[in-house]
């Protein structure tokens, strides 16, 4: 499991009735294995250290930068959903609120050390129209104010936002998300990670198991919060009970619904296949939004996804970090002539390949400064393809121990001149705008 505790710049200040117009930079990222257990028995846990690693210290420049967000934005419908009331009043509210913000249906999932503010902001870039947050441990985000400022980073076009979090405690979950709440759409519950982490903490799916503590995080939050409170589940063997959790869920308080279509121990999401089936009777179980997440791998699944399933938007994860591109009608070489459209359609050079995207991410991490080994997973995500081509430069990159912005530019020259150059496809028919505030989006 990679390291999670990773202490980025402040972006946003979590205290709004005094922020300082300039926020410090920060050096300090304890490994994510040895400070998450530890704190698992410590709830103070034991004091940050230095870390060595080049890769630990945050991609900064030499000057603090402005705090892009120094108060919280207003949630677009505030909510105070409360588990007594009526079902339809419950459910009513919750479609009020989705559609208040636009019912965004192409959705950045959470990855841990993968959906930070820089990566989301690219993907928003390219036709994302929500995003979430990676995982917060909420134990230590209530407790440890390191964590706390560093970990949750995000600015005021970073929205609709769902910030994530484990828990197994409805308290300690409480106090976290009301620390988030002015700068979210939905405080989110993970119910789904499937990771040995997972079982040794006692959280994410392995939280299926214990229904009644389900119910109690979902409720404490409901009857709390001014946001809506939202789950990203996986289903169970059997539909049967999948489809009563889900409605558990929804009685419980939560207003939105995230389904991953596999189970608990279906973790190799190329080798199984999501069960979009079981979704399809999720949403037809439940009165509230329902989002898909699984198999997507280009927009004509999105497409089919929706069809299938009956669901109000998607979730793509594994295949955004190769293309960040995928919302905006691209694809990868690898799935140029999947599907049932016209391969000629298809095959077309979209005029953008992911060394375009990579430097347009590396311009954002300049604006937004994370990890440098963030920064290192995703070129080797999105630069994937051309080291294949030149494994000689990946190799070259992989000896580099400490990296700058200038000597990522400088490989990325180097790719280019050296040929092979590997381009996204986009289908012929799809046509491409700007949105008001700037950001592009696919209108096939």
């Amino acid at each position: 499991m990679r390291r999670l505790l990773s202490f980025f710049y402040s972006i946003i200040h979590l205290h709004p009735q005094n922020p300082p117009p300039f926020l410090p930079t920060f050096s300090i990222n304890p490994s994510f294995s040895s400070t998450f257990s530890s704190m698992a028995t410590n709830p103070k846990g034991p004091p940050p250290e230095e870390s060595s690693d080049p890769d630990d210290l945050l991609c900064s420049l030499s000057q603090p930068h402005p705090n892009p967000n120094p108060n919280p934005t207003p949630n677009h419908s505030p909510l105070l959903l409360q588990p007594r009331d009526d079902a339809g009043s419950r459910a009513e509210r919750a479609w009020a609120h989705w559609e208040g913000l636009g019912a965004p249906r192409l959705i950045v999932a959470p990855m841990v050390d993968n959906s930070e503010l820089p990566f989301r902001m690219l993907c928003r870039r390219y036709g994302a129209q929500a995003a979430y947050t990676p995982m917060l441990h909420a134990r230590i985000f209530s407790e440890n104010e390191k964590y706390r400022s560093m970990e949750f980073t995000t600015c005021k076009e970073d929205r609709p936002l769902f910030v994530q979090f484990c828990a197994n405690d409805p308290g300690t979950l409480l106090e976290a998300a009301k620390v988030v709440e002015p700068y979210c759409d939905y405080v989110d519950i993970n119910l789904g990670c499937p990771q040995r982490i997972a079982r040794r903490g006692n959280y994410g799916a392995f939280l299926m198991d214990n229904m009644p503590l389900i119910r109690s995080l979902v409720e404490k939050l409901a009857c709390n919060l001014q946001v809506p409170v939202s789950c990203k589940i996986r289903i169970f063997p059997d539909l049967q009970d999948t489809i009563a959790y889900a409605r558990m869920l929804e009685e419980a308080g939560c207003s939105l619904l995230a389904v991953h279509g596999r189970t608990r121990d279906e973790k190799d999401g190329r080798k199984f296949r999501a069960d979009w089936d079981a979704i399809r009777e999720v949403k037809k179980s439940v009165r509230i939004p329902v989002l898909a997440n699984g198999n997507i791998r280009h927009m004509e699944d999105v497409h089919s996804c929706l069809e299938h399933t009956g669901a109000d938007g998607v979730l793509s994860a594994e295949t955004l970090l190769e293309n960040p591109a995928l919302f905006a009608g691209f694809r990868t070489a690898e799935w140029r002539d999947c599907g049932n459209l016209d391969e000629s359609k298809n095959g077309e050079d979209g005029g953008l390949d992911q060394a375009d995207l990579l430097e347009e991410y590396l311009k954002l991490c300049e604006q937004y400064p994370v990890p440098w080994r963030i920064v290192r997973s995703h070129v080797h995500k999105m630069l994937g393809d051309w080291f294949k081509v030149h494994p000689e430069v990946r190799e070259e990159f992989n000896r580099q121990s400490k990296l700058t912005f200038e000597w990522l530019h400088d490989m990325v020259g180097k790719l280019r001149n050296l040929g092979g150059r590997v381009p996204l496809y986009a289908n012929a028919t799809s046509t491409w705008k700007a949105t008001e505030n700037g950001f592009p989006m696919s209108s096939s």
